[in-house]
């Protein structure tokens, strides 16, 4: 049995690739949709039906706990997949760090989609966590899908832009999208030395463990299967850019930044 991570692009390999150092013979799925990424701009309805016939599709390959390392997905879809997969199926979704940032931070920005900052999702979660907080939302244009493409030029551009509309007098930065940590090292490079920076993926990946645990998902060989579209694939190129995809690979194991500082 094994685990499945579901996200249209790269956004899963950060916590897939905390899954691997934490547990190197978990067998893991990786479930990527290039046919209909990204899924942010579609219809609800569509991302809905999307996700839960991923989900269904790993459960029948054999994933005893599936993964949604994706806001979006968790957003529009968690609910649904656990309704869709029964209670025998655990389902782990992903919620930007607003929470631990909050509690040590009084002055934080959430970069994230265009979407996700403009969702009533985060404007809940500032609320409920953060309504003692100086909160600012930072749409990050385009570095989602150039993270995706691999295009350096393109995620160099976003994160900028990103920095530059980021108050100066910022403590905190959460990062509101799975992909955004597989560049936390440039993401960090563009902000002052003292920004924290708090992202999901170690949250997700530790509360997996406590599913696999509870499941009792017996140890298997650390195999790595990657679907595209639902298409038995391969880690795309572009993923042995990061860190994460080079450790998934079985091409690296240092953390994902030297600079980036992981609040668990």
């Amino acid at each position: 049995m094994t685990v499945a991570l579901i996200d249209s692009g790269l956004g899963s390999l950060p916590t897939a690739a905390r899954l691997r150092r934490a547990r190197p013979d978990l067998d893991l799925q990786l479930h990527l949709d290039p046919d209909g990424a990204p899924w942010g701009p579609k219809p609800v309805e569509w991302t809905v039906r999307r996700v839960v016939d991923t989900a269904r599709r790993a459960v029948d390959g054999g994933a005893a706990v599936v993964v949604l390392p994706c806001n979006t997905a968790s957003v529009v879809a968690l609910a649904e997949t656990r309704s869709a997969l029964g209670p025998s199926v655990p389902v782990v979704g992903t919620v930007p760090a607003i929470k631990p940032a909050a509690r040590d931070c009084r002055t934080i920005a959430v970069w994230a989609t265009a979407a996700t900052t403009a969702s009533s999702y985060q404007a809940a979660l500032v609320q409920q966590f953060a309504a003692d907080a100086d909160v600012t939302a930072v749409a990050c244009h385009g570095l989602a899908d150039a993270i995706d493409r691999g295009d350096t030029d393109a995620v160099s551009a976003a994160i900028l832009s990103a920095a530059e509309r980021t108050p100066a007098h910022t403590e905190a930065i959460v990062l509101g999208c799975t992909h955004y940590p597989l560049v936390a090292g440039e993401i960090m490079a563009s902000l002052p030395p003292a920004v924290r920076m708090y992202d999901s993926a170690d949250a997700v990946a530790a509360q997996t463990l406590r599913q696999v645990d509870a499941v009792g998902v017996p140890p298997g060989a650390g195999a790595l299967s990657v679907f595209l579209s639902g298409r038995p694939g391969s880690l795309p190129p572009q993923a042995l850019s990061f860190e994460a995809g080079r450790v998934l690979a079985g091409a690296g194991a240092d953390p994902l930044s030297a600079r980036r500082t992981a609040l668990r």
